[in-house]
């Protein structure tokens, strides 16, 4: 069950929203969390029971844990590296183990593998969200001695699967706040409009991007200079709407309950150097490196290289997080050399032109998610060349060029090339898509329109729009899962 299935947006998400406020109405605010939790649990356990009482585990662990560094239980830093580590290595298991033995396999000629281990869904984020709460509670940052508000924290279902990664203390206020225990129609609105337009972005953008990505990213496919660029700004564009989609969805249907989740995602691909970038995207993620890794390392309290290190390390391990692979690996150091460059270049005092500085952002952020989603570095590789191989621009044939898009448009392949470049005419589809996505990502984003609108008619409008075309993308479209549940 997602959010943008028909069963989360017609059954799931109006019984939950009933029952808590009805629960709510008779002065049962108690047993409202409980319901929420039970909820979150439920949606949870539908992908998979099996893992329910891993997660279930791993609550009880920490909370009772979370207790003991609260009230200052004696040696409680060695219960906190216990703690960490104990979450580390669950997470580890899960979703190294594998990845570290076939690498010691290429080393030693074996044949090592561990078969039946699948990544729980939503492993990485619970963990560490739980993680910050061990720090935190350690630092005396949080105090939580009910097990119910705990398991509402960490489960509470629109950020469970795929963030935002949370803090304590900016959710336990509001859970807590007798704020939220009436329905408010503002709040509903809003969440309505919000998760309306992340459920558009998602379904008809994200998804349409889906096709073309996976086409071309299929090992050993061939490129031309146009399949090259179509294949890696689909995806470009596909990773973008697919994340901004849940991440509004999110937002949106945490609304409906008075809360609000923490921004996670910011237009992005408006950024003019790559730390404004990771300003805006998946802001918790990098909020968490920051906090908990690169801060710790010393942070930009050291020597100049030692920071330049320290910026580097965290964005190789913010790689590594995202999978169990090399790929993932090279990424993070990609950027983690771009923030290091970025630094350098702006303590010694350099500027660039705006439009120039954007353009240079867009397109190293752009080659850099070649290789994020690539198989193999053979593959991110061949795409690169092709996208850079000016010769194929112009040596197409009409043979080269899909014969479904052709067919598609009604354009005769022997006609095509009288007033079109072969290639060009051939990705038209494509190539309006993309150039539709760059127009959609220089508006305001969900957030801004909702927050900085005074104009209620617009915003009445908006919700009407966009709840009349959620309600038909959800009966006429297959949504795929959400990209980061894969991380």
């Amino acid at each position: 069950m997602i959010f943008s299935s028909p069963e989360f947006i017609f059954a799931f998400l109006p019984i939950v929203f009933l029952g808590y406020f009805l629960l709510n109405k008779f002065k049962l605010l108690y047993f409202g969390k409980v319901w929420l939790v039970a909820a979150s649990l439920y949606f949870y356990s539908y992908w998979s029971l099996a893992y329910l009482p891993l997660m279930l585990g791993s609550i009880i662990f920490n909370y009772g844990l979370g207790i003991q560094l609260a009230k200052g239980a004696k040696r409680k830093k060695m219960m906190l590296i216990t703690g960490i580590a104990a979450n580390l290595l669950l997470l580890g298991y899960y979703k190294y183990t594998n990845f570290f033995l076939d690498n010691l396999n290429l080393l030693t000629g074996e044949d090592f593998h561990i078969a039946g281990i699948v990544l729980p869904i939503g492993i990485s984020f619970y963990t560490f969200t739980q993680i910050a709460f061990l720090v935190d509670s350690y630092k005396g940052y949080a105090k939580e001695y009910d097990i119910v508000n705990y398991a509402l924290f960490v489960t509470f279902f629109p950020h469970l699967i795929a963030g935002p990664i949370l803090h304590h203390k900016e959710m336990m206020s509001q859970f807590k706040s007798l704020w939220t225990v009436p329905v408010r129609y503002r709040n509903i609105m809003m969440g309505l409009m919000i998760f309306g337009i992340g459920l558009f972005k998602k379904t008809m953008i994200a998804d349409t991007f889906a096709v073309w990505a996976d086409a071309g990213y299929t090992p050993g496919y061939h490129h031309d200079f146009y399949s090259a660029w179509v294949t890696s700004l689909s995806y470009t564009f596909q990773l973008y709407f697919d994340f901004s989609g849940y991440c509004d969805m999110a937002i949106g249907a945490a609304l409906l309950f008075n809360i609000w989740l923490p921004l996670n995602f910011n237009s992005p691909y408006k950024s003019l150097n790559i730390q404004d970038f990771w300003r805006r995207w998946h802001i918790t993620l990098g909020r968490y490196l920051r906090d908990y890794l690169y801060i710790p390392l010393g942070g930009n309290r050291c020597s100049v290289p030692r920071t330049y290190f320290n910026l580097f390390i965290t964005f190789v391990i913010g790689g590594l997080w995202h999978g169990a692979s090399w790929m993932f690996v090279i990424w993070g150091a990609m950027h983690g050399l771009a923030l290091v460059v970025h630094r350098m270049w702006s303590s010694a005092g350099y500027r660039m032109y705006k439009p120039l500085a954007w353009f240079v952002t867009f397109l190293y952020v752009h080659i850099a998610w070649v290789f994020f989603r690539s198989h193999s570095l053979t593959d991110a590789m061949t795409i690169l060349t092709s996208m850079f191989n000016l010769n194929s621009m112009t040596n197409m044939t009409i043979q080269d060029v899909p014969v479904d898009m052709l067919a598609m448009l009604g354009i005769q392949a022997d006609k095509l090339s009288t007033f079109l470049p072969v290639g060009l005419a051939g990705y038209s589809v494509q190539f309006a898509a993309i150039a539709c996505a760059f127009v959609i990502i220089s508006f305001k984003n969900a957030i801004e329109i909702v927050v900085t609108d005074k104009q209620s008619t617009l915003k009445v409008t908006w919700v009407a729009f966009i709840s009349s075309l959620a309600l038909y993308m959800t009966l006429h479209t297959t949504s795929s899962v959400f990209l980061y549940f894969n991380f």
